[in-house]
């Protein structure tokens, strides 16, 4: 590990423990709740969430991802148990999963994340938390028939024919009053902490860690008092109880090797891999998305320490695992910083499963509930709706159809329809006037002038984002927008972010020209003025100017000098 990575990593610890602690408790019972979808046994979801944690935190570059059992692979896990008949035997996918995921981090197959739109992966983002309010309010009123982290529109596990809606109806006429306690003092408590300044501030005690320990109080206030309020039995987290160490580690399963014969599980394997990774690259990108810092994740790495994350986990008797976007909101809420929090996490599920599950058993999931709600609503606030009716149908139509499509099928069937409205609207806008965009390498010191197309989609974005990250430090960039015709919401939000923080951080000098008011980015220099200079001298390939470092210092004085004059 890097000396500026073991610095970045300690640079808010305290604050990222507590909110390694967070997710931890958000964590186990989905963990749990995955695992009895699955038709696995429920330490296998405990053994996938702490390898997620541990393996995978410490390999990925993503500073606040969570890896760990998904919802996504459960009904495929369901089936393949089902089929093999084993569950020792469906280890041995998992374990083929893995490298083939490596695999497809050597071959550089991360890069197609940089090709899911933005009102996509918004829409994403989201449908799923409308998702998280539908599902947990039953939890939060003590209605615990569907298991924690489910995300499918049907039930697919002892429930059949009910789907969201007729749970959620079900949970309002069946109501724990003990549960619904716990939720609202954990919401209010949650919201006061948001609200009070100096509480904001302390890092090692968030409102959901708060929530938590209030749940926890309070239900055990019910119990000692013999109050008809107490809660109980399935409306408590359920973690398997070791009687000793002996008996803790003789919960992990090994693999059945011979299963490596069995052309099935090469199939499933296959599936897991595909699965996995599609919906790992997705989470990325909305983890990414909603990081306060605005870092960037390398997808490739991504998938390699993913593979290795589901090598470990089949060797322990773990599920597959994926990045999930529910424990990473959750997360970024909770206020962490690093991906010490991911480890932190990790660690706690292994201690607490091995030590202290008694402990754990007492925390009601109205409390975990009442997180997830807020985690929810943070996920999908109205403003987000309003920002995309703004944007005009090209940007609203794909947004909605994701979400819609997401809350009634599933995370990537959603996406998989939204992917599609938008390239229709893509196809529709490009055959109006034809693109181009190209990059070349440059020199420190140089001016570099990028002239946009007349069209730039979204298409687009992968070339232009390589592009602004591999201009060199201390260098001039001019980008001209004069003759684009139409630029993507996807570009626009890249180049301001560009412009708002990521080249003042490398030390560029950045000047924006041509862009339109509708656009609402500030342009910086005067057309005219740019040209008339910076078109002296110069190299011109594809789009980008590049102009010799000699006249480096002399074309800075000239264009700085006459646009303050025209200010002026």
């Amino acid at each position: 590990m890097s000396n500026e990575l073991k610095k970045g990593m300690f640079s808010n610890i305290g604050g990222d423990i507590a909110s390694g602690l967070v997710v931890f408790f958000v964590a186990v019972p989905l963990c749990l709740g995955i695992a009895l979808a699955s038709g696995a046994p429920l330490f296998s979801g405990i053994v996938g969430g702490i390898v997620g944690g541990l393996v995978v935190g410490a390999l990925s570059r993503s500073q606040l991802s969570v890896t760990g059992p998904a919802a996504g692979l459960a009904a495929i896990v369901l089936v393949a148990i089902t089929e093999l008949g084993a569950f020792n035997i469906f280890l041995c996918a998992v374990i083929i999963a893995g490298f083939l995921q490596l695999a497809l981090g050597f071959l550089k197959a991360g890069t197609i994340a940089n090709y899911f739109p933005s009102n996509v992966i918004e829409g994403m983002l989201a449908g799923i938390g409308i998702i998280i309010i539908l599902k947990q309010i039953p939890h939060a009123v003590g209605y615990d028939k569907d298991y924690e982290g489910s995300e499918s529109f049907a039930d697919i596990v002892g429930n059949f024919g009910n789907n969201t809606f007729t749970m959620l109806a079900d949970s309002l006429r069946f109501l724990t009053p003990g549960a619904v306690i716990v939720a609202a003092v954990g919401i209010a408590l949650m919201l006061v902490w948001d609200k009070v300044a100096f509480l904001k501030k302390i890092k090692a005690l968030p409102g959901p860690l708060v929530a938590v320990l209030a749940g926890v109080i309070i239900n055990e206030i019910f119990i000692l008092s013999g109050s008809g309020l107490a809660i109980q039995g399935e409306h408590l987290v359920n973690l398997p109880v070791a009687t000793d160490l002996n008996g803790f580690f003789a919960q992990f399963a090994m693999p059945d090797f011979n299963g490596f014969l069995d052309s099935r599980v090469w199939v499933i394997g296959a599936t897991i891999a595909i699965v996995a990774s599609i919906e790992t690259l997705l989470c990325i990108e909305a983890t990414d998305r909603i990081d306060p810092l605005k870092r960037y994740t390398p997808t490739n790495r991504e998938l390699k320490a993913q593979g290795i994350g589901n090598i470990v986990s089949g060797f322990l008797g773990g599920l597959p695992v994926t990045s999930v976007i529910v424990r990473s909101s959750a997360n970024v809420n909770a206020g962490a910083k690093t991906k010490l929090s991911t480890i932190v996490h990790g660690a706690m599920l292994l201690f607490a499963a091995a030590l202290i599950p008694f402990v754990l058993n007492k925390i009601p999931l109205a409390a975990l509930a009442a997180i997830l709600l807020l985690t929810g609503y943070k996920l999908a606030k109205p403003a987000l709706f309003r920002k995309y009716w703004a944007s005009g149908l090209y940007q609203f139509v794909p947004f909605i159809v994701t979400i819609l499509a997401i809350v009634f099928t599933d995370l990537l069937k959603g996406v998989a329809l939204g992917m599609v409205v938008s390239v229709f609207f893509i196809l529709r806008e490009n055959l109006k006037s034809p693109y181009f965009f190209q990059r070349k390498e440059h020199h420190d010191g140089d001016i570099i002038h990028i002239n946009l197309a007349q069209e730039v989609s979204f298409l687009n974005k992968a070339a232009i984002k390589q592009t602004l990250e591999h201009l060199p430090s201390n260098s001039y960039v001019i980008i001209d927008a004069s003759e684009a015709v139409y630029i993507d919401h996807d570009v626009l939000e890249l180049i301001k972010e560009f412009q708002d923080s990521k080249a003042a951080d490398r030390d560029i000098r950045l000047d924006l020209v041509g862009f339109k008011p509708e656009y609402k980015i500030d342009n910086t220099l005067n057309r005219q003025f740019v040209f008339s200079e910076a078109e002296k001298n110069q190299e011109q390939s594809h789009g980008v100017a590049v102009v010799p470092r000699q006249k480096h210092a002399e074309l800075i004085s000239n264009l700085v000098a006459k646009t303050e004059g025209a200010k002026a």
